[in-house]
Parts: structure tokens; sequence; C-alpha cells
């Protein structure tokens, strides 16, 4: 949300690349009629502050994710990161710092 003041309220839909999709003008409807349309977009409300938002609703109302094909992130042990690609191959290295 980004307040302009003196300007009428709208609710912008953007894409994933920031590209605008559609433009609706908010200003003569109630807030149960705004909820209601946020509803039919697909947008998901959620029923405490601190609730997740499910994996299914997280790109809504996008519908041309560019993620959708992509595993979620998980960090495991397996996976190689800079870090570990660029540390020493000398046995214990880490142990010699005393420093940090």
């Amino acid at each position: 949300m980004k307040h302009i003041p003196g300007a009428d309220p709208e609710l912008v839909l953007l894409n994933h690349y920031f590209e605008e999709l559609d433009r609706i003008a908010l200003s003569d409807m109630s807030r149960s009629e705004i909820n209601q349309l946020l509803e039919e977009l697909g947008f998901y409300k959620k029923t405490a502050a601190e609730d997740e938002v499910p994996e299914e609703f997280r790109f809504s109302p996008a519908k041309d994710s560019p993620f959708k094909d992509e595993p979620p992130y998980e960090s495991s042990p397996s996976s190689s990161s800079p870090a570990t690609e660029n540390a020493s191959s000398e046995p214990n290295a880490e142990d010699k710092h005393t420093d940090l």
C-alpha cells in the first residue's frame, strides 16, 4: 500500500516483475465490498496477524508466477554454499581461528 495524499484510493495489481496488470477504483466501495473484491481476486485473508500464508496463496492473485515450478528453498547439509566451496582444504581449518 502506498498512501498518496489527495489521490483517490485505487487497488493496483502488479505481477512479479512489478508490471501493472489492473487498476481498480476503490473510492465508491465500502470496506465489506473491498474485502469481497479481494476474496474474488484470490487473495487470502489470515485469521490472525501472526498466521502464515498457505503456499498456494503466496503468489495470489498472480497467475503467471515465475517461481511456480521451482521447489521451495531448503537448506541441507548436502547442498554446497559459496562459504564451503571456498573453504580451505586443510583439516580442522576452523580450529585455528581463535580471534573470532
